[in-house]
């Protein structure tokens, strides 16, 4: 008896896998390790800087887009960034990520940064802020 095997599907494209990002060199130790308040004031200057970088096909910023999921500080200045991309076949998949993480490390007290890609929960519209779907003519 024969076997039946699928046929191959063209133009099936496979998820991309999360880039994978160098490690950036770490900055010296803090001379103290940061309290509450400074950390507080380091994330709020994290997202400043995220409102600054932009999906070059749409025209609105990647914390507005629902891009950026978690960003967690340690008081040794470590961040760790969760961030997602509009879809798997992303063509910004290889740049963005790594834009984030030069960005996040020029900072003033940041002595560590990694970006982790993740693709779960995935990135759908209804992340995007109010200000995004108004930009982009969006309704609910």
């Amino acid at each position: 008896m024969n076997q039946r095997h699928p046929l191959p599907v063209e133009n099936q494209v496979a998820p991309t896998p999360p880039p994978a990002i160098a490690p950036t060199p770490a900055k010296p130790p803090l001379a103290e390790p940061l309290t509450l308040p400074q950390i507080d004031d380091l994330k709020k200057r994290i997202v400043e800087a995220m409102h600054k970088i932009f999906d070059p096909e749409i025209p609105v910023n990647i914390y507005e887009l629902g891009l950026i999921y978690d960003i967690t500080i340690a008081p040794s200045g470590s961040v760790d960034v969760k961030m997602t991309l509009t879809s798997p076949g992303c063509p910004v998949a290889g740049t963005l990520p790594p834009d984030v993480q030069r960005r996040v490390m020029a900072l003033n007290q940041v002595t560590a940064a990694k970006v982790d890609v993740v693709w779960d929960p995935p990135w759908t519209p209804a992340r995007m802020s109010e200000a995004a779907k108004l930009q982009l003519g969006i309704d609910d």
